[in-house]
């Protein structure tokens, strides 16, 4: 099975023209044709955050431009990437293992080109053990090459070479990437790149550079021009929103005056540069879901601030208490680290009374990953891994009694629900204001709609209910 997109007539006469590079490839890809009767098919998987997905659509918007269409099978790719995440050890390793499994398909398609790109590939101890070890890799590229896709193709191509590409560029960003999106329905946004905040247990700075903000326009009129296109979710998306150059709630405020039937959501808020203007902006809003995804990361200020949070438990209550005072069922869900080195039970504990205190609607939650390079990791860490693993147990379980008595409060009320797509339990299946899975039944004619369902039951991981007329 292949997936193919086509290329807008626009494109015609602006990227491709010109550049002997892309003409070169788009004569390959016609060749190709000519040969094998269809074209080069790429495969491209995005491991991690939305921020990735997003850069991998990017991915796939270029390769489209020169004549790529898409496979999601690998045997049947003529090009491979894998678009990684670094953000927790696992990843890495899920990364090393399914490149691992590439081997045996390469030796029996040699002219297979194989690229690992992203987070993971702009760490120099990756690339090496990748140089030394796996072959049958072709490319490696940081986050700041995607840019250089069609020069790095050509070389391997044409020149036969082996491209190891982890270069930085900390200032630029490329407003004319065209982007081929998995979705017709939720379309990622990126709003800004890279973060200042250097927390001590995360690489994404070291990987993605210092914080560069896109232009208000440019980010309004690509929500505006989605929105026209009927996609009805916009997530907008960056390391900390909050640090939007521009002014994050400015740049609500703007996207909210467009008119459709579309909401907004975002990821991620940093607690510390959460503002009470930002709250009153949702709040007040015609398009932005009452929900706050709210990174706490652990209940201890002594444990925050060996983490550089830059904020306090009590700083963080009061984002919560001045929210739910200006809209009662105002839902937050949060981001947690269990076992960061140093950190005892008891202020495990004071971490659980967090999640008792707030009720959240939902929390991610992860035992600490070290990663190399990562003041963290210096860190003297007493604490094995079992113990940790009991302990995100024991929070697992707090949420989940939590959980039930959260979710009544939706019990014998209508809920404004998009269709996302076939439910688990119900025909059908989509979320919430509050980011919540719904599940109903229906035709699969309404995907895509917004629809109204009437809450009858609840589970500790899903709403359940019966559409009803508006």
């Amino acid at each position: 099975m292949y997936i193919g997109y086509l290329v807008p007539d626009a494109i015609d006469g602006g990227v491709l023209v010109g550049d002997s590079v892309s003409e070169k490839l788009v004569r390959y890809t016609d060749l190709f044709f000519e040969k094998h009767g269809h074209r080069p098919l790429a495969y491209v998987y995005s491991y991690g955050c939305q921020q990735n997905v997003s850069d991998g659509e990017k991915l796939k918007g270029q390769l489209s431009l020169i004549g790529y269409e898409f496979t999601d099978d690998t045997e049947q790719a003529d090009l491979i990437i894998l678009n990684t995440c670094a953000v927790r050890e696992n990843a890495e390793n899920t990364v090393y293992g399914a490149v691992g499994g590439l081997k045996h398909l390469k030796e029996r398609k040699p002219e297979l080109i194989i690229g690992i790109c992203g987070c993971m590939a702009q760490l120099e101890h990756v690339a090496q053990k990748i140089r030394a070890s796996y072959r049958q890799v072709d490319l490696v590229f940081g986050t700041f090459a995607y840019g250089d896709l069609y020069k790095m193709l050509y070389d391997i191509i044409y020149n036969k070479k082996r491209i190891f590409n982890l270069s930085e560029n900390n200032t630029d960003i490329n407003e004319s990437f065209y982007q081929v999106r998995d979705s017709k329905i939720k379309a990622f946004v990126p709003i800004m790149y890279g973060c200042n905040n250097f927390c001590t247990y995360c690489i994404v700075p070291y990987v993605r550079g210092r914080e560069r903000s896109r232009e208000p326009q440019s980010v309004i009129e690509e929500v505006r021009k989605l929105v026209e296109d009927g996609y009805k979710e916009i997530m907008l998306l960056g390391q900390n929103v909050n640090s939007y150059s521009y002014g994050f709630p400015e740049l609500l405020k703007s996207i909210d005056s467009i008119d459709g039937d579309f909401r907004i959501r975002f990821m991620s808020s940093h607690p510390k540069d959460a503002s009470k203007e930002l709250i009153d902006t949702i709040i007040e809003s015609r398009h932005i879901c009452k929900h706050l995804h709210l990174p706490f990361q652990a209940g201890s200020d002594r444990v925050l601030k060996a983490m550089n949070r830059r904020y306090t438990i009590d700083d963080y209550l009061k984002i919560v208490d001045y929210a739910r005072s200006k809209r009662q069922g105002f839902s937050f869900t949060t981001d947690i680290i269990v076992g960061f080195p140093g950190e005892s039970y008891e202020e495990f504990c004071q971490t659980k009374s967090v999640i008792k205190r707030v009720g959240f609607d939902n929390i991610y939650s992860f035992v600490y990953s070290k990663r190399s390079g990562t003041p963290a990791a210096e860190l003297e860490d007493n604490t094995d891994d079992k113990t940790k693993g009991r302990w995100l147990r024991e929070l697992l379980l707090e949420q989940r009694e939590n959980i039930m008595t959260l979710f009544s409060r939706f019990i014998g009320k209508d809920v404004r629900v998009l269709v996302e797509g076939r439910g688990r339990q119900m025909q059908l299946t989509g979320k919430n204001d509050e980011n919540i899975i719904v599940e109903f039944d229906g035709d699969e004619s309404i995907i895509g709609e917004f629809v109204n369902v009437r809450i009858e039951k609840t589970a500790n991981w899903a709403l359940f209910g019966t559409i009803t007329k508006e």
